[in-house]
């Protein structure tokens, strides 16, 4: 699914019109849904800053929004190759089913994520959980993951404000 139809998919999920969201990214009102409609029907493609601006007012995280092309399944199957080559995950059979296999060894980040995926599956599954709740997890992944240690890293802007600020004490040392 293409990034435009990721965005209609959430708007139309949170009950949005093309209008109400154009305008809470900050286009006029005047322009709001025809500007929307051109990034939805991939007539234009957003840049990162409208791409985080729209995945804030639609309340996920800007990675739910751009997702690799899997608009085909040739696409999906050129994906999974690059997994295989990227993350060492094999196609493989358990009990008569085609499943997929993930070689610890070479991506031990990943088997805690989807370890972690897997335990909101559960959840949902036998409904310690709502579909809502399963689906906030998702859509804002890692914010909600409770089992790893996520590491925010300062943007630059607060570095440089930081610096400014000590500036005086850092000559004297």
């Amino acid at each position: 699914m293409a990034i435009g139809e990721r965005i209609r998919f959430f708007r139309n999920k949170r009950g949005m019109t093309m209008k109400y969201l154009g305008q809470a990214v900050g286009f006029p009102e005047k322009s709001a849904d025809v500007r929307l409609a051109q990034y939805e029907t991939g007539t234009r493609s957003p840049k990162a800053d409208l791409t985080a601006a729209l995945a804030q007012i639609l309340d996920v995280a800007p990675q739910a929004l751009a997702v690799p092309d899997i608009d085909s399944q040739i696409g999906l199957m050129h994906t999974l190759f690059t997994l295989e080559d990227v993350y060492g995950i094999t196609i493989s059979e358990a009990d008569g089913e085609v499943c997929l296999k993930l070689n610890k060894d070479k991506s031990a980040d990943l088997l805690q994520m989807l370890t972690a995926w897997k335990e909101q599956a559960t959840k949902l599954a036998t409904g310690e959980i709502s579909k809502e709740q399963y689906d906030q997890w998702r859509y804002n992944y890692p914010k909600y993951d409770t089992t790893q240690q996520w590491i925010k890293i300062p943007s630059q802007e607060l570095s440089d404000t930081l610096v400014e600020a000590f500036k005086d004490k850092l000559k004297d040392m």
